[in-house]
């Protein structure tokens, strides 16, 4: 089996440059939830070379205006989940933009843990 973010169709881009693309998360944590990609095929953030880092950058940017001005979030969370023991599912490095509003949660102290209950039993 091949790696989905190696395979991914890019009519599905939301933006992209030459070393990264950015995509809704098919398992969104809140309304619009971005990954952003690198379409290099490597699995940790510690193995990107500074140019792949510098093209999330950038997407990192462009996504967030996009989501603000088709979501309005009140703020967000963006991460990137390191080996199996670290939460990553799919071994392809991929960066989290996840919008919050107000509200999403009680109490937002502690990032995503509180948004989605199940999101630990997700096994890609």
């Amino acid at each position: 089996m091949g790696c989905i973010f190696c395979e991914y169709n890019k009519s599905d881009y939301i933006v992209e440059n030459e070393l990264a693309f950015a995509i809704y998360d098919n398992f969104p944590v809140n309304k619009g939830h971005i990954l952003v990609i690198p379409k290099r095929h490597f699995s940790s953030y510690f193995e990107a070379e500074t140019a792949e880092i510098e093209a999330i950058f950038e997407l990192t940017k462009k996504c967030k205006n996009i989501l603000d001005e088709n979501y309005n979030p009140d703020g967000y969370n963006i991460g990137v989940n390191i080996n199996y023991a670290g939460g990553q599912t799919i071994m392809h490095l991929h960066q989290h933009i996840i919008p919050r509003y107000k509200g999403d949660v009680e109490n937002p102290r502690g990032g995503i843990r509180k948004l989605m209950p199940n999101l630990v039993e997700y096994d890609g």
